[in-house]
């Protein structure tokens, strides 16, 4: 074979494999995309009807970002360390329908540590090893959530809102992907801002 031929034939070579590859893995995406949707109709077959839903899959670490059904994003997060439940003091994260109750710190730097919701100037240092620290910071933006059901998420002794249950930034970036929170729902910093510019007060929240 003549060396022009050769290199012919590892360029269509080379060529073939990247089209197999990206062929698979939108194939592999299509079909992530059709289990979460699965999965959300299953809670909820009017979710399409929603103008913004976040859903929140405890078992893939996963917030989805969906605008009338269809999905715009996915983000990893981490949720508690603990486990899921609804009890208060118990530093697990609550599981069923929420909405959002209120936005806290537009506008701030990315990483400003936010303690009893308010900015007194400090910035987090980010560690992104996995490492777990005696503190957890609530850094960047916070997205407050409300439960929606009586008696699961809403209530005496049980109620998301009273507990402070947050989307929000963390300082320990490293744990993001697995559960490592004290209840709360944990992203990236630069997700969650980002994150926080896309939806607005009331945009639901699932968690499951």
């Amino acid at each position: 074979m003549s060396r022009n031929r050769l290199k012919k034939f590892i360029l269509i070579s080379i060529f073939s494999l990247l089209i197999t590859s990206c062929s698979s893995l939108v194939i592999k995406e299509n079909i992530n995309k059709n289990n979460i949707l699965d999965k959300i109709n299953s809670i909820d077959s009017q979710y399409k009807n929603l103008d913004t839903l976040l859903y929140i899959d405890i078992d893939n670490q996963t917030l989805v970002h969906l605008k009338k059904g269809t999905i715009l994003k996915n983000y990893k997060i981490s949720s508690s360390f603990y486990g899921t439940g609804s009890e208060e003091n118990s530093l697990k994260t609550p599981l069923g329908k929420h909405e959002i109750y209120k936005k806290l710190g537009s506008n701030l730097p990315e990483n400003a540590i936010l303690k009893g919701r308010v900015w007194n100037g400090a910035i987090a240092d980010i560690i992104e090893e996995a490492i777990d620290t005696e503190f957890d910071h609530v850094t960047s933006r916070i997205l407050w959530l409300d439960g929606l059901e009586i008696g699961k998420n809403k209530g005496e002794g049980i109620d998301s809102r009273n507990r402070y249950i947050y989307i929000h930034g963390t300082a320990e970036e490293g744990l993001i992907g697995k559960p490592a929170s004290d209840g709360c729902i944990r992203m990236y910093n630069r997700d969650v801002i980002e994150l926080f510019d896309l939806v607005e007060e009331k945009a639901k929240v699932w968690i499951y």
